[in-house]
C-alpha cells in the first residue's frame, strides 16, 4: 500500500501545510483542516512539520505525507530534521517520507550529511527519505548517498545558494538535477503559480510541492495589499 500511495504522487501536487509558532495559523487543529482543504482542492500529498501536526493531519486525510521537524540549534545552520531526536519523533507517527537537510552544513553534533544518513538508514532501513538540497552539487551527492527523493527545497536559502532562484532560466538548476540524478526529483521552493507547477512537471520532476502561495494567507494577502500601495 505504501508504494501505491507514493506512486499516486507522480506528476501531482503536494501541498505544504506548515505554520511556525510565530505565525497566525500555528495550530495542529488548523493544519489538519488545511490539509483537508488541500485534498479537496486536488492535492495528492502533504508536507508537514512536527509530529503533532502530522498526527492531526492523518486523522483528516489519507494522503502520503512528507514529514519534517524544523528545530533551531545554536551551533548549526541545519534546521530541517537536524538530528536523530527529530527522526525518532517523526517515526512515532510514521509519515510515508521523511525529509532532512542534505546540504553541506554540519549538524548540531558535528555530523556530516553522510554520517547522519548512514545513521538513520541503519536505524530505520524501511523508511523513505527525501534530501532537501540547495545546489546541484548537494543534489548529486544526496543521490549518490541513496536518498529516495531529491528535493530543491533549499535553493536560495543557504549561503552557497543565496544568489540562485529555482525558476531562473526556465528552472535551469532543476533541469540539471533531473538530468544527472538517478532518484526521483521533487521540485520545491518558490514555485508560486500554477504555471510554474505545471512547468516543473513537464521538465521531468516526479512531483511538485507548493506551500506559502496556498497555505500562508498572511503572505498571500501581502501580495495584494502591497500592489495597492504603489
Amino acid at each position: 500500500m505504501n508504494e501505491e500511495k507514493i506512486e499516486q504522487l507522480n506528476g501531482k501536487l503536494i501541498v505544504s501545510c506548515q505554520a511556525l509558532p510565530h505565525e497566525p495559523l500555528h495550530s495542529s487543529f488548523i493544519m489538519g483542516r488545511m490539509a483537508l482543504a488541500a485534498m479537496e482542492g486536488g492535492a495528492y500529498g502533504i508536507r508537514a512539520n512536527t509530529k503533532e501536526d502530522i498526527e492531526e493531519i492523518q486523522t483528516k486525510v489519507d494522503l502520503p505525507i512528507i514529514g519534517i521537524v524544523k528545530r533551531d540549534y545554536p551551533d548549526s545552520q541545519v534546521y530541517i530534521t537536524p538530528t536523530i531526536k527529530e527522526i525518532d519523533e517523526l517515526m512515532e507517527v510514521k509519515p510515508e517520507i521523511i525529509a532532512v537537510d542534505a546540504t553541506g552544513a554540519l549538524r548540531p553534533d558535528g555530523a556530516t550529511v553522510d554520517a547522519f544518513f548512514e545513521q538513520i538508514k541503519k536505524k530505520y532501513p524501511h523508511q523513505l527519505w527525501m534530501a532537501d538540497c540547495s545546489t546541484i552539487e548537494e543534489a548529486l551527492h544526496a543521490d549518490e548517498l541513496g536518498f529516495d527523493f531529491i528535493g530543491t527545497t533549499l535553493v536560495g536559502y543557504t549561503e552557497q545558494s543565496k544568489n540562485d532562484q529555482i525558476e531562473e532560466n526556465d528552472f535551469l538548476i532543476l533541469r540539471e538535477i533531473i538530468d544527472k540524478v538517478s532518484h526521483k526529483v521533487i521540485a520545491e521552493g518558490n514555485i508560486d503559480t500554477p504555471e510554474k507547477a505545471k512547468r516543473v512537471i513537464e521538465l521531468g520532476a516526479f512531483s511538485v510541492v507548493v506551500g506559502s502561495s496556498i497555505t500562508r494567507p498572511q503572505l498571500i494577502t501581502k501580495k495584494f495589499a502591497e500592489i495597492l500601495e504603489h
